[in-house]
């Protein structure tokens, strides 16, 4: 089951570069937060957070997430893979 995914755009014609990345974790109250993270590439981003009652509905926000940013043109960038290895 996927916790984690880091994405990018990128295309130099309409000057984008930009990253999503996202994060299954356990909170202190015994439920679960997919945390979201986007922005250009290089600066600070934006944050967001859901809170979910298990591990499954987190996971599976985050797997339709991934689909939806996918479609949108982002893709996994496989320099970044190491970063979330465990």
């Amino acid at each position: 089951m996927p916790r984690q995914t880091y994405l990018e755009k990128r295309d130099a014609a309409t000057n984008q570069a930009r990253y999503y990345c996202m994060l299954v974790l356990p909170n202190l109250f015994g439920a679960w937060t997919l945390y979201r993270e986007w922005g250009r590439i290089g600066q600070s981003g934006k944050v967001s957070m859901e809170w979910f009652d298990s591990e499954d509905l987190a996971v599976g926000a985050l797997i339709v997430l991934e689909a939806a940013k996918r479609r949108r043109g982002y893709w996994v960038e496989p320099q970044q893979l190491a970063m979330f290895e465990a």
